[in-house]
């Protein structure tokens, strides 16, 4: 949005061109600076590492460089302040990158700081040659729009038709400063209508406008597949990768684990400290379950309190007994939630495909009797109703002994 508002900004400064006197170059150098800016803002939007502070130094470094460079140009400074601008235009980013390599570096950070190397050589050689100053302006501007295109498609190398469009977009309107020139050069008695060069801004506002619905696209698909809280797969998505996974052990004459872990004491941590108390320890358990599993292995929540795990094949019951067990075991270790230690204990339900049923359904059906089978006999332990067994040194649990093995 920045840059866009730097277009229209630059739009707004070429209609008071030409202007009379001082005014009339105030309002050429605002026009051009806006357009190097929105540049400069549009190759920062799409680069993934935003987050990074020297990201945001070497932002606020091009913008003072480029402004100095072509303030001095356009106000037809001196030959050694020329050069000056150039050097630091070309010198700084390395500078800053050299600075910060041992904490952060990218392929992409790199390629600028080339690019903007080969400007600084090129600025030195041309801009204090008669036709100096025009060539070194379109040069600063090729060099700015074509970092765009490259960082558009470093950023959205997916084959859509937003990706395309904007990537080819900015890689045109870069190009638009080595044609024009050249074709008043070669050309000078062909006229085209300056809205022909600006036809490329068009097409990245199109490209753009496709990028955008393409991720809201695309957010909305993660959403209606996943768990808003955890992030994890809901239930929709869990049914279908348990489908797939039951499938392929089907064609492989191999096994498929599914997990039921439901957890003993959510309702009470709820209900003594607060919805987002439990909120908390939600997403704290997702994590923890998400990192013990394999990546080709699935953690999904699929009720308030409840998670399942499908493990996938090759698999065997003893392995997928200790992979539950190791849960469990997670499970009883405090979790810093508000400042409260809390071990809410959970039980889990173990059954595989193709031993325990023979679809989908009924491995579902199976996990969850094995889960409350167990759920049952831990409330006998604990005694029902009881609230003792979450905070603090209460919650610890005596060893006990079930189909699964020894839990603790």
């Amino acid at each position: 949005m920045t840059g866009w508002t730097l277009i229209v900004l630059h739009f707004m400064a070429l209609a008071f061109v030409p202007g009379p006197g001082a005014w009339g170059t105030a309002v050429l150098l605002l026009g051009i600076l806006s357009l190097v800016w929105a540049g400069l803002f549009f190759g920062r939007a799409s680069v993934p590492y935003r987050a990074e502070a020297s990201s945001r130094y070497l932002l606020y470094l091009l913008l003072l460089t480029y402004t100095i460079y072509v303030t001095a140009l356009m106000l037809g400074a001196q030959s050694w302040v020329l050069n000056g601008a150039a050097l630091l235009l070309g010198l700084g980013p390395a500078v800053l990158t050299l600075v910060y390599v041992r904490r952060f570096t990218h392929i992409l950070r790199w390629v600028m700081v080339g690019l903007n190397l080969g400007l600084g050589i090129f600025l030195l050689a041309v801009q204090n040659r008669p036709d100096g100053s025009d060539l070194a302006l379109n040069a600063v501007l090729f060099v700015v729009y074509f970092k765009c295109s490259i960082h558009f498609w470093h950023m959205y190398r997916r084959r859509t038709a937003g990706a395309f469009i904007g990537i080819t977009g900015f890689f045109f309107w870069s190009l638009v400063f080595v044609i024009a020139p050249l074709q008043m050069a070669l050309f000078p008695s062909i006229h085209l209508e300056s809205e022909v060069w600006n036809l490329p801004k068009y097409v990245v506002a199109v490209g753009m406008i496709l990028l955008l619905l393409e991720d809201q696209v695309a957010h909305n698909k993660h959403l209606a597949m996943h768990d808003d809280l955890t992030g994890l797969p809901n239930r929709r998505l869990f049914m279908d990768r348990l489908a797939v996974a039951v499938e392929r052990a089907r064609r492989t004459s191999a096994q498929t684990a599914l997990l039921m872990v439901d957890l003993d004491h959510f309702k009470q941590v709820n209900d003594t400290l607060g919805h987002h108390a439990g909120d908390l320890m939600l997403q704290n358990v997702a994590r923890l379950f998400g990192g013990r599993v394999r990546r080709s292995d699935t953690v999904a929540r699929t009720g308030g309190d409840e998670f399942a795990v499908i493990l996938d094949s090759p698999i065997s019951r003893e392995e997928a007994t200790r992979v539950g067990e190791n849960l469990l075991k997670l499970l009883h270790e405090p979790m810093e939630v508000n400042d409260h230690a809390i071990r809410v204990g959970g039980s889990l339900g173990v059954a595989l495909f193709p031993e325990d049923a023979h679809d989908v359904e009924s491995l579902c059906i199976k996990a969850d009797m094995l889960m409350y089978e167990d759920k049952r006999s831990n409330t006998k332990e604990a005694g029902y109703g009881e609230p003792q067994g979450v905070f603090g040194e209460q919650a610890a649990r005596p060893e006990r002994t079930t189909k699964f093995g020894v839990l603790r």
